[in-house]
């Protein structure tokens, strides 16, 4: 459990039965994570590798970005799991601003606040 005053003024408007909630969530998520990418990655018996090879190649590519996408969000969750620990969750990594506990609720490994979320994305 994090001590809600070794967060730091960057998180102050996150409860710590937020943070609390919200770490419960993120475990939560790199659990699914984990469990898609090892169900992704295929079973070893042998029917079912038998099967995996007369999947066409369209199922396997799907897997392959289902995989990859399964990573991308591991590896958000699991920063988001290292910033509660390092006290700047809940900062928006641009202008710095706190990111609206909603956002969290809905996004919790969001890094950026709505804003400039909506702002990189219209840059692409």
């Amino acid at each position: 459990m994090v001590n809600h005053e070794t967060i730091g003024v960057s998180a102050t408007h996150l409860s710590a039965e937020d943070l609390a909630a919200l770490r419960e969530n993120l475990h939560e998520q790199r659990l699914f994570r984990q469990e898609q990418l090892r169900r992704l990655a295929g079973p070893a018996d042998s029917r079912a590798k038998a099967r995996l090879r007369q999947q066409t190649a369209g199922q396997l590519e799907v897997c392959v970005k289902l995989a990859a996408s399964a990573r991308m969000v591991l590896a958000d969750v699991e920063a988001a799991l290292r910033r509660m620990d390092e006290g700047t969750y809940g900062t928006c990594h641009l202008c710095r601003r706190p990111v609206d506990r909603e956002r969290l609720e809905i996004v919790p490994q969001a890094r950026y606040c709505a804003r400039c979320q909506h702002v990189k994305e219209a840059v692409r």
